[in-house]
């Protein structure tokens, strides 16, 4: 890889982290077990840029400098877990593919059903001491009202915006 290759690679994952952060922390609906935002957009890009490996290692350094940041409670590794997973995942469904609606779709199932609401759900089970059975309907809620817009955003903003742009 070429030294400005790499350069460049770290700029936009430092852009990209940054990003994540603000959207995260500061355009999101938090609640003490349900945050709704678009903090899972520049993880899908940098899923789509740098594969999975990246995506985790971004997104986890995300988590952890914006609750060092901008705390909403306790730290708790557990999330941080759960966003290198996210990157991970992104970067697995995404990563040298043609991002189209229906893989968007995919994406946004496996990482909001298997990452946000069970895993997340047992970590605030941990935290909280509340059983998961109290938590669980409003992680549903969250959801069904991510999964939607996870899948309609991905490709829109990456096909129409980014691709052009950054390639």
């Amino acid at each position: 890889m070429r030294k400005d290759s790499r350069i460049r690679q770290i700029v936009l994952m430092g852009l990209f982290i940054a990003l994540e952060v603000i959207l995260t922390r500061f355009c999101s609906i938090n609640t003490p077990i349900v945050r709704i935002g678009f903090g899972f957009l520049p993880v899908a890009m940098l899923g789509i840029l740098f594969g999975p490996l990246w995506a985790g290692i971004c997104y986890a350094l995300g988590d952890f400098i914006g609750m060092m940041l901008f705390p909403s409670g306790t730290y708790f590794p557990g999330f941080t877990l759960t966003a290198f997973l996210t990157g991970l995942t992104y970067g697995l469904l995404l990563h040298k593919k043609n991002i189209t609606y229906p893989r968007a779709f995919l994406a946004a199932v496996a990482v909001c059903c298997l990452w946000n609401l069970c895993l997340d759900t047992y970590w605030l089970y941990l935290m909280t001491g509340k059983g998961i059975m109290v938590l669980l309907p409003a992680r549903l809620i969250k959801v069904a009202i991510a999964i939607p817009i996870q899948t309609l955003l991905v490709p829109l903003i990456w096909n129409k915006y980014l691709k052009n742009i950054i390639y």
